[in-house]
């Protein structure tokens, strides 16, 4: 009788536990997930939370909804699993360093002055067991700003330059905005290394607008070099060899930057010598006038010329160059000639060059 007794109580057990264990079915919950990501340079930037809605609370003076002054918790800035935010590099928050990596996002309300911290260990059910002496990386001290009123807790990416934006948590009429900011040359060029290696090493476009960034940000440019004779040469044996007036452009202006006027010249000349049609002849001659290569300009549309002799747009160039060298009579007589075969509608706008040169006005 007491082993029947005994097997019917752990049969009642056992299915007792089997209703009571979680499921994984996909439930709507009151703060819904959110995941939101922002890109700064090739810095990603991911922030995951659960959003609650005011529903009528006072929410920033209400110590049941958010702890108050870390008394007795942070808050998780959010419901349910404490707020994630992750950085794909190093990053300065409000000017200190954090290091790359996944951080729960916890905050301690003190008035209108609010204390973020940025903790390593990130997998918490709210901030309840967060030791805020041992797991936080970083802490800063923010300032709170009214905003448009937000029913449900939401982050937003304000504020975005080249290097810095602004990340701030929107709930109710208030704003907690924090300063996030890259090394963007530093970022960018250690990420160009790493893909340069991968498929993007058989691709000389690649090469090229690395080493095209580099210049355009007046960094790494020795390198920049390589980079844009990679792209020209290609990589063992001359795999992948692409030498065009693209990026013998990008190499010429980085010479130009590094004062390097032997390899310069090589370089010119290396783009002097390529075929072309006539809309790269015109397009690579104003390529020369804008870098203020004026003879080179000059004898380069000269020359084309010869080649296509019925281009108005080479004739063009070949008048400006000679304004530019001081020859402003021949400069005029090659303009006067453009409107003969020109379309109409560039008339006006060649009229106007003309007027320019005539009073040494004109400039690219």
């Amino acid at each position: 009788m007491l082993k029947k007794y005994y097997t019917t109580s752990v049969l009642v057990l056992v299915t007792f536990v089997a209703f009571a264990q979680f499921h994984t079915l996909n439930i709507p919950q009151s703060s819904s997930e959110v995941n939101e990501s922002q890109k700064l340079g090739v810095t990603n930037i991911t922030i995951n939370y659960s959003s609650p809605a005011v529903r009528g609370r006072d929410v920033w003076n209400n110590a049941r909804v958010i702890p108050q002054e870390g008394n007795p918790i942070p808050w998780r800035a959010g419901a349910n699993m404490n707020t994630t935010i992750e950085f794909s590099t190093d990053v300065l928050i409000e000017g200190q360093l954090l290091k790359a990596g996944k951080y729960g996002f916890h905050i301690i309300p003190k008035g209108n002055t609010f204390t973020l911290l940025f903790a390593h260990h990130n997998n918490q059910w709210g901030s309840y067991y967060l030791d805020v002496e041992k797991d936080v990386s970083l802490r800063v001290d923010v300032n709170s700003v009214s905003s448009p009123f937000s029913e449900q807790l939401d982050f937003e990416f304000l504020d975005r330059t080249e290097n810095t934006l602004i990340i701030g948590l929107e709930w109710g009429q208030q704003r907690i905005p924090f300063k996030v900011e890259v090394d963007l040359n530093m970022t960018v060029v250690e990420s160009f290394r790493s893909e340069l290696r991968g498929i993007n090493t058989y691709h000389w476009q690649a090469w090229n607008d690395a080493a095209n960034w580099c210049l355009n940000h007046n960094t790494n440019l020795e390198e920049a070099l390589e980079w844009a004779n990679r792209s020209v040469n290609g990589g063992y044996s001359g795999f992948a060899a692409n030498k065009n007036l693209t990026n013998l452009g990008t190499k010429i202006k980085i010479l130009k930057k590094l004062n390097r006027a032997d390899e310069l010249d090589v370089a010119k000349n290396d783009a002097a010598d390529l075929y072309v049609t006539a809309y790269e002849a015109y397009d690579f001659g104003a390529f020369l006038l804008r870098n203020e290569f004026y003879q080179d300009a000059y004898e380069y549309n000269r020359a084309k010329l010869k080649d296509y002799p019925d281009s108005w747009s080479l004739l063009l160039n070949r008048g400006l160059s000679r304004y530019f060298l001081g020859d402003i009579k021949l400069a005029i007589t090659d303009i006067k000639k453009v409107l003969k075969s020109a379309p109409e509608r560039f008339h006006n706008r060649l009229n106007q060059i003309i007027t320019e040169v005539e009073t040494g006005t004109y400039k690219l």
